[in-house]
């Protein structure tokens, strides 16, 4: 990966949030210096400064959805972008911004790979599985939704989003540190049969299986992208998110996570989502973001 270029994106609103803040995300990483960290690892990093895309104006939700034609207006800008940087060559990082952003960038990834004829694995790392829709949603919120819209179920404007819909299959995902997904939610999720890997099972088998069975299949001619939700960390070391839940990934295993999809060589296109700055630390969880991301582009604790 030596001569890699990556592309920055700012996508600078919390549009699909249930709290405000998720907006100063990307100035965030920018101030833990997470393009200077990254061509430290030698690569080039080209800064595209923030979308620009409709206010947030805190409504209430309307037919399931809260702010849907604003979440669309802002996925369409980043599908644009992630898909221009894709098809240029370059690694996009979408640094959200709230989840809701990822129905945008994996849009772009899943029409990029059709393009090249390559397979997608998407590794969705968060504590929610993210596979809500109108019917079972307890806030409307959309960040709670892009995997369902992903995979077909969700309004004609998000699944359309792209040149395919649906965008992706369930198949594709492989989800790692849930812990949190709403009681109508697990219906959807089993009867999609996404691949979830759940706290639990990380306790049951350790990071490094977990991994292991994650990654499987992925060869050259996979494209990986990853979705890193940063409230998939336990919220005792990443306490800058809207929507904490207990008992996530220790620093340890969030580092072996990253090192092993760095292993695999195969990272082509990262979201970095859900960093709220409102509820941080001075910075400490953008820190602790750009220090995984590093991990992500071959940082090791050890020589090898």
């Amino acid at each position: 990966m030596s001569k890699q270029t990556i592309s920055l994106i700012g996508v600078p609103t919390d549009i699909g949030a249930g709290h405000r803040g998720a907006s100063m995300g990307p100035e965030a990483m920018r101030v833990a210096n997470l393009g200077a960290r990254l061509e430290q690892r030698g690569l080039t990093v080209i800064d595209r400064g923030n979308l620009q895309g409709p206010f947030n104006p805190w409504q209430p939700p309307k037919d399931g959805y809260r702010h849907l034609d604003e979440v669309v207006a802002w996925n369409m800008a980043v599908y644009t972008a992630v898909h221009q940087e894709l098809q240029a060559g370059r690694l996009p990082i979408m640094l959200g911004g709230d989840h809701c952003l990822a129905i945008g960038s994996i849009s772009a990834v899943a029409d990029h790979c059709r393009e090249m004829g390559k397979q997608l694995r998407v590794l969705w790392l968060d504590a929610h599985s993210d596979f809500n829709t109108a019917e079972a949603t307890p806030s409307g919120n959309i960040h709670g939704m892009p995997v369902a819209c992903l995979c077909g179920h969700g309004p004609k404007a998000l699944v359309e989003l792209g040149a395919h819909a649906p965008a992706v299959t369930p198949d594709m995902f492989r989800q790692i540190g849930i812990r949190s997904v709403d009681y109508g939610e697990k219906q959807l999720v089993r009867e999609a049969n996404v691949g979830i890997y759940d706290m639990r099972r990380i306790d049951e088998e350790g990071m490094k299986r977990v991994m292991e069975q994650a990654l499987e299949g992925v060869d050259e001619n996979t494209h990986l992208h990853v979705s890193f939700d940063v409230d998939f960390l336990d919220p005792g070391i990443a306490p800058g998110v809207g929507t904490t839940v207990r008992g996530g990934p220790t620093y340890r295993e969030a580092q072996l996570c990253m090192e092993m999809i760095s292993d695999s060589g195969r990272m082509a296109s990262l979201d970095l989502v859900e960093l709220n700055p409102a509820f941080d630390r001075r910075n400490a969880t953008a820190k602790l973001a750009v220090d995984l991301i590093e991990s992500l582009f071959g940082k090791s604790t050890l020589i090898r």
